[in-house]
């Protein structure tokens, strides 16, 4: 039954993304394993709309922050609102209190107001005034940003970083793809609503699910070599954190779910890592001169390990 809901998710999203087929199974597979994600790639690509595609997918409440200069941390999380003819305050809950929330350009904002996320993405709570607000279930930041390059962005620091489970790249499509976007633009179906695939309680039944996949001893030992190839790489001043273990092991499970499996693989760490690993990684600043990426160390240290055989 889930796996029937699963694949109609895809295609549902599918219908407004082409030619992604990996980039909408990463985003899915995220979901599952309750984690968040970082969409970085240049104007124009589908970052927004994929993010949309997924909430709209979803039975969730969903709100969308477009980040600015001049976006305040209460735009975030909320304030306390005074009432001069009562002289009473009244909560007003920000942006972050909804299940999917779309930080949309978020490195067009103060470092300030990209750590107002933290405390969320996190602890899945928002404190207000000194009032600890839980949020409701399943919870999910899906954050798109341009390049670091670009005009007017401030970088995301580590600690911000280390929150997303996943940092990924929409890319250009393919000129077969592009013709299809155009012929789904003109007869207006890229336009068309989508309807939601998904519940909450569906999707929380599907997360228990993914913490029950089974992960072989031999492969923990895989995943905690690999973590102590990106520390020991030249080029890396920090590798990748004892919470990288844990998001690994559990992206992990959820592709394996995702593919029906009830055990992982060593193709789920695999592909996962080259995801999960990249943008935890602090390059040593002649690495960052020789335009060495997180990806690359990334790969040498999958490549420095023996992949196990399972029997």
């Amino acid at each position: 039954m889930h796996q029937q809901k699963l694949q109609e998710l895809q295609m549902n999203i599918r219908r407004h993304i082409i030619g992604k087929d990996d980039v909408i199974d990463h985003l899915i597979t995220a979901l599952l394993a309750g984690g968040h994600v970082l969409l970085e790639d240049v104007p124009g690509v589908g970052k927004t709309t994929l993010a949309k595609a997924l909430a709209d997918s979803l039975d969730l409440s969903f709100a969308r922050i477009q980040f600015t200069p001049d976006t305040l941390p209460s735009d975030v999380t909320g304030m306390n609102l005074y009432h001069p003819a009562t002289g009473t305050f009244e909560l007003m809950p920000g942006a972050i209190v909804h299940q999917i929330v779309l930080a949309d350009e978020i490195n067009r904002t103060s470092p300030k107001t990209q750590s107002s996320l933290l405390e969320a993405m996190e602890e899945h709570s928002v404190t207000i005034d000194g009032a600890t607000i839980p949020l409701k279930e399943p919870f999910m930041v899906i954050a798109t940003e341009n390049p670091m390059d670009a005009v007017g962005t401030y970088p995301l620091p580590e600690a911000q970083l280390d929150r997303f489970m996943m940092k990924l790249s929409v890319g250009y499509p393919s000129e077969q793809d592009t013709l299809e976007i155009a012929g789904r633009f003109l007869d207006g179906s890229l336009t068309e609503p989508l309807r939601p695939i998904l519940t909450a309680s569906e999707i929380l039944e599907m997360k228990n699910c993914v913490c029950q996949v089974a992960v072989h001893d031999e492969l923990r030992r895989y995943i905690a070599e690999l973590i102590r190839q990106t520390r020991i790489q030249p080029e890396t001043r920090y590798g990748a954190s004892p919470r990288a273990v844990l998001v690994l092991i559990r992206a992990s499970q959820a592709r394996a779910y995702l593919q029906g499996r009830d055990f992982v693989i060593p193709e789920d760490i695999i592909a996962m890592a080259k995801v999960v690993l990249p943008h935890r990684l602090v390059l040593t600043a002649e690495a960052r001169m020789a335009k060495v990426t997180g990806a690359q160390v990334t790969g040498r240290a999958i490549s420095a390990v023996k992949v196990p055989g399972l029997s």
